[in-house]
Parts: structure tokens; sequence; C-alpha cells
């Protein structure tokens, strides 16, 4: 597979690669390590050059630059839990499926979880520069646009009157996601103004 290819397609025309990628045979690892691992490298690798070389404005203190162990480590940990949020977030689809008369196909719940990743991980690159974040935010709106393709299309065989409401609970699962791994990112590499 193409990466490039394939991202442009996502982006671009994403109905007809999702009829594309519902045709391709493919394993979970595959996934993985071909897509997912280097596109989840993207926020985390452009989040850390912002946080050393841009840095961040804090109340009462100002412009606060990460030392530069503490911003790799705040980005690999992350890329971890990107990566780990997208497993989860397919195994969660996979196992919703049946409620909503879907088949429960691992791949295809895994496909379903990488690609409507795809907006929020090429949007990563607006992380190095911290105050741009709310493009980050649109870009995952349209990867929940990419989503709703994909249930539509159909990958789990979800028929047309469970598609809204299949995505409405995708949507909770992800914001839910979404904030236990910023809760926790913060919990750990949060910035001690007596150490500046």
């Amino acid at each position: 597979m193409n990466i490039v290819a394939r991202v442009r397609a996502i982006l671009v025309e994403p109905r007809d690669e999702w009829a594309r990628i519902k045709a391709e045979p493919g394993t979970p690892a595959g996934l993985f390590t071909s897509y997912a691992a280097v596109l989840a490298a993207v926020p985390a690798g452009f989040q850390f050059l912002g946080n050393i070389l841009v840095g961040r404005r804090l109340p009462f203190v100002g412009l606060y630059r990460w030392p530069v162990g503490r911003a790799l480590g705040n980005a690999v940990v992350a890329y971890v839990l990107s990566l780990a949020a997208v497993y989860l977030f397919a195994l969660i689809i996979r196992e919703l499926a049946p409620s909503f008369a879907s088949a429960r196909d691992t791949t295809a719940a895994l496909k379903l979880a990488v690609y409507s990743m795809t907006p929020a991980w090429v949007a990563g690159v607006l992380y190095i520069v911290p105050g741009l974040w709310a493009l980050g935010v649109l870009a995952s709106l349209y990867g929940l646009y990419i989503l709703y393709l994909g249930l539509d299309a159909p990958m789990m065989g979800t028929p047309k009157d469970r598609v809204g409401s299949y995505l409405a609970v995708c949507v909770l699962v992800v914001i839910g996601l979404h904030v236990v791994i910023n809760l926790f990112l913060k919990m750990i590499f949060a910035v001690r103004y007596g150490r500046l």
C-alpha cells in the first residue's frame, strides 16, 4: 500500500476509497505497522517540536519551552496512547456491532478506526504551533464524517437505518477516549511552575 496515495484518497474521495478498502484483504498487524504506526507519529513529532522550539504561553508565567527530555517523554507517551486508543476504539466498534445488526468483524472495525483517524493525524502538523489546536478539532470532525461514510459503505454490514445511531455511539466513545488520554497526559506531564 502506498501510504501517501491512501492518505490523499481517504481525505479527498473517502466514499470511493471505502469501497477499495472494503475489498482489500488485510490483517490488523499489517494495518497497524504500515499505516497507523506511521501516521500516529505525525502529531507526536510535531507536538514535540512545538514544545521545545515554539513553547506555550502559560498564565502568570509567560512563554515556557519544555526541556527536551520532558517533551520527548510526552511525545512518546502520546504516540503509544494514540495507537492504544485506536485499537481500543476498534474493539469497541466490533463489540457494538451486534447491537446495530452489524457483522462482528475485527479487521473491518480496525479499518474504520484507523482510517477515520487520518484527518486528525495529518492535522498533527499544526501541533508545532500550540495555538492552532482548533484546526485540529476541525480535522477530527472531518474524521467523524469519514467514519460515517465507512459505516455507510457498509464496512460492518450495518443496515442504512442503523448507521446514524451506530455513528452516534461511536462519537461518544471517541470523545470519552480523547478526554481520558488528555487527562492522563496532563497528569503525567503537568508543568510545575516552581521548576521553571
